[in-house]
Order: structure tokens, then C-alpha cells, then sequence
């Protein structure tokens, strides 16, 4: 039954999940705090709502609040009853097939994290590292004995059309190289190389293509799947998911973005700075159109005068070649393969990065939590990297999900105190993606969320 802008409809799942145990059927319907009804309806919605211009889960929520979910057991199985969803989800009344698809792997990702990863044992940091190697696992996202293929793409989902195109030209020289691509599933830098390198892939009559995209509850509202995603897995949290994507990927690929991308660079430049990572190879490759010169100078200087140099050294820059970008990459994860096959790795989950327990704990962006931070330098560069990963996991919280949109809206901004060396770069980073409108589609209305505060050092 369509109603303008809204659809109501029945839909029955694919094969892997025609039947559910009534514990599992009461757990989706559960709308107290411990129940998964919130949570299903939200990651629900972001997957219908697909092609949004909005990039707020609060304003989603809001537009869409009379949308509801149901889950009813008939004869044949399993049905899932939608109640004033978004109509771009369908045609002609019936739900796209990808769509679709997007919506039981939402299901499927619930349910397996609450059922299952309790009984994941060890010590935290190799139980995290568990956890996330068997949510893969049960989403089917290894392929086993195939040599490393799966490119990670980082970048903005707020970008601009040239951007965007260039993004696009990198994803197709990657895919006639037979090379896979992993996103965080969202739109712009997200979009753009799945979408090239679907071309690619067309051209070179490749029908087993692999488009992954890795997102999280509180993210995937604002950043609903993109229509190329053939494969979409929904992590827990934030640490989750960017541990999934070192762990599943090759290699990184990173197109400019704002804190989100900014985020996801100090995470993985943290990571490879420890020194049991020393000798790993891990190609990662930074790459914009020709005048996103200025973009790159700014993060290189930011990334020097944070992390040092040696952070540097762990990756490349180039501008406006994306041939170079796909040979370069294509040289690197030859290394891998190298480096895998000598030390008897797995090709398709890699368990010799360390991960350091730091970057595995779940931080929650609230007030005091972000006013606690320590952006110091008398500390470990990997814990500072994580501190700083912290502090702009926060600003994208607050810049674009439903609990920081919501804090901020009743306290005002977060406040981030540190020493002057690493907060006046941090302040001149995040100005510039202000200036260049990357914190957010509705760039006109952005009112910054944080507040910075220096002082001369860690003594004062």
C-alpha cells in the first residue's frame, strides 16, 4: 500500500534467515533498554532510506517517525511487515532487490552479535579480535584461498562532484585490475570507486564482484547503504568496524573526507606505528584530484606534528593519477601476497596485525568523556593516536549521530583541553574542513560541536 511518500508493505527474507526461534522473535520486538527493537527499527530505516540527502540520524528519525517494523511468523516462514517506510525503496510496490538483501544482513548482524559473541573467550584484546573475525565469518565475508584483492576506500560521504568523479576513476583503474572494493557503504567517497570499479568489473565480465561495505548502528542512519553494496555487514561499534577493515582488507586507499576520514587515518596510523607492526606490509595510499593539493599538505602537516614523521613514512601521497594509484596499490598487496605465503598467513582475515587493546575499548562521546581525553604528548604515540582517533569519533557524533546530536543540542558543544603543540593543529585541521564544508551535507547550517582549549604543556 503506497501513501505518497510512504509504503506499506510485507517481506520475507532470503534463505539464510527463513526461520527464527521465538527468543530471537521477542529480542526484535523488545522496546525496553535491553530489547533490539530501537536498534532494528533504526538500522531498518537507514537501509530503506537509501539515496538520502540527509546525513543526521536525528533529522532521519524525525522525517520517518511513523515508520515501523514488524516481525510476524506465518506457515511459510518469517515476514518482516513495514509500516510507512520510504517509497524510493520500491518499485511498483515491491521492495528493490537490494534493498532487500540490505535488510536481512541488518537482521542477521543483530541477532548474531547479542546471541553469540558472549560466548567469544580470552583475554579482551584477542577476544575483541575474536569477535570480529566470527561476525565475518557468520556474514559469509571470506573467501579463502583467493589472493588478497579487497581494496579498503576511505572518504568523505560530504564531497564535492569532482571529487566525487575522481573517486569514481580511481574504483574503475582498481577493478580492471580485477581488484575488489570495501567501503564504510555510505554515499560520496564511499560510492564513488564501488560505482567505477562496477564498470571495471563489467568490462572485464567479472560476475562474482565483491562491493563490501562496513558500517554500525550508530552511523548507518546517516550513512544509509549506497545501491552497489552487494555485501553489507553491520559491526557492533565503531572500534569493531575499523578493526573489520584492516583485518578483511588488503590495503587503504584514502580520499579526502572530514573527521569521520580523519578518524579512520590517526586509527589505522596508530595501528601500524606499534611496533609489532614494524615489518608488516599494509599499502596505504592517500589520493584527490589535482587542487586537493592544500587538503593533503594540511593532514601530512597535521599527522607530522601529532604523530612525527615515522607516521608519515607509512604512506603516500598522489595527486590526480588514479593509474598510479591502482599500480601502486596493485605493487603492494603483491608484498602481502609475499608476506602472507612466507609466514603462512590466511589470505582472507589477517590475524598478525596488532591491535593494541587501546584502540579495541568502545569510547563513549559524552561530555565528560571528551573533556577527560589526554592530548599530551608525554604518552605513547599509539595511545595518543587513539586519544585523538577519540576526539574526532566524538565530533562525528555530534556532528551527525542521534545520542551526540541530542547531547549537544542540551549541553552545548564538547569541550577538548590538550597542549597547545597538539591542539592548535588539531584546531587548524578541523578549520580547514569547516572552510571546505566536509563536516557535513548541510554545510550552510554547521555550527561547530566542539570547543578547543591549549595550553603551553602537560605540566600546566
Amino acid at each position: 500500500m503506497s501513501t505518497g511518500a510512504f509504503v506499506t508493505a510485507s517481506v520475507t527474507p532470503l534463505d539464510s534467515l527463513a526461520t527464527l526461534s521465538p527468543l530471537e522473535v521477542a529480542r526484535l520486538q523488545d522496546a525496553s533498554q535491553g530489547g533490539l527493537y530501537r536498534l532494528f527499527r533504526q538500522c531498518s530505516l537507514a537501509v530503506l532510506n537509501c539515496g538520502s540527502e540527509l546525513d543526521s540520524t536525528k533529522q532521519v528519525l524525525e522525517r520517518y517517525k511513523s515508520f515501523d517494523i514488524r516481525i510476524s511468523q506465518k506457515h511459510r516462514g518469517l515476514q518482516l511487515d513495514l509500516i510507512n517506510a520510504p517509497a524510493s525503496a520500491f518499485v511498483d510496490g515491491e521492495i528493490i532487490q537490494g534493498i532487500r538483501e540490505h535488510l536481512f544482513s541488518v537482521l542477521r548482524d543483530l541477532l548474531y552479535v547479542v546471541d553469540k559473541l558472549d560466548d567469544v573467550g580470552g583475554d579482551e584484546g584477542w577476544a575483541t579480535t575474536n569477535s570480529v573475525f566470527h561476525i565475518l565469518r557468520h556474514a559469509d565475508m571470506f573467501r579463502p584461498h583467493v589472493k588478497p584483492n579487497l581494496v579498503v576506500c576511505w572518504g568523505g560521504h560530504s564531497i564535492g562532484h569532482e571529487e566525487y568523479e575522481y573517486t569514481k576513476k580511481v574504483g574503475y583503474e582498481l577493478g580492471l585490475r580485477r581488484l575488489n572494493i570495501c567501503t564504510g557503504c555510505g554515499p560520496g567517497a564511499m560510492k564513488g570507486p564501488m560505482k567505477g570499479a562496477a564498470i571495471a568489473h563489467a568490462k572485464q565480465r567479472i560476475r562474482d564482484a565483491r562491493y563490501v561495505g562496513i558500517s554500525e548502528p550508530g552511523i548507518i542512519a546517516a550513512e544509509s547503504p549506497n545501491p552497489i553494496v552487494n555485501e553489507l555487514l553491520v559491526m557492533p561499534d565503531i572500534e569493531k568496524r575499523l578493526e573489520a577493515f584492516i583485518r578483511l582488507g588488503h590495503g587503504i586507499v584514502v580520499f579526502p573526507g572530514g573527521a569521520g576520514t580523519a578518524e579512520e587515518i590517526l586509527y589505522i596510523l596508530g595501528v601500524l606505528l606499534h611496533e609489532k607492526n614494524n615489518n608488516l606490509p599494509f599499502p596505504l595510499i592517500f589520493t584527490g584530484p589535482e587542487g586537493s593539493e592544500a587538503y593533503f599538505e594540511t593532514v601530512d602537516r597535521f599527522i607530522r606534528q601529532t604523530l612525527g614523521d615515522a607516521a608519515a613514512s607509512r604512506y603516500e601521497i598522489i595527486v590526480g593519477d588514479p593509474r598510479r594509484v591502482a599500480l601502486r596499490m596493485q605493487e603492494g598487496l603483491r608484498n602481502v601476497t609475499e608476506y602472507r605465503k612466507a609466514t603462512s598467513e590466511s589470505f582472507h582475515f589477517n590475524w598478525q596485525i596488532n591491535v593494541p587493546l587501546i584502540f579495541q575499548q568502545p569510547f563513549e562521546p559524552t561530555h565528560e568523556n571528551m573533556a577527560q581525553l589526554r592530548l599530551f604528548k608525554d604518552q605513547s604515540i599509539c595511545d595518543l593516536a587513539s586519544n585523538l582517533r577519540r576526539a574526532l569519533s566524538g565530533i562525528v557524533a555530534g556532528n551527525v549521530k542521534e545520542p551526540g546530536v541530542r547531547a549537544i543540542e542540551e549541553h552545548g558543544p564538547f569541550e577538548l583541553c590538550g597542549e597547545k603543540a597538539l591542539v592548535d593543529p588539531l584546531d587548524e585541521l578541523l578549520t580547514s574542513f569547516v572552510e571546505q564544508r566536509r563536516m557535513k551535507l548541510d554545510y550552510q547550517e554547521y555550527v561547530p560541536c566542539y570547543r578547543l582549549s591549549g595550553v603551553e604543556n602537560s605540566a600546566a
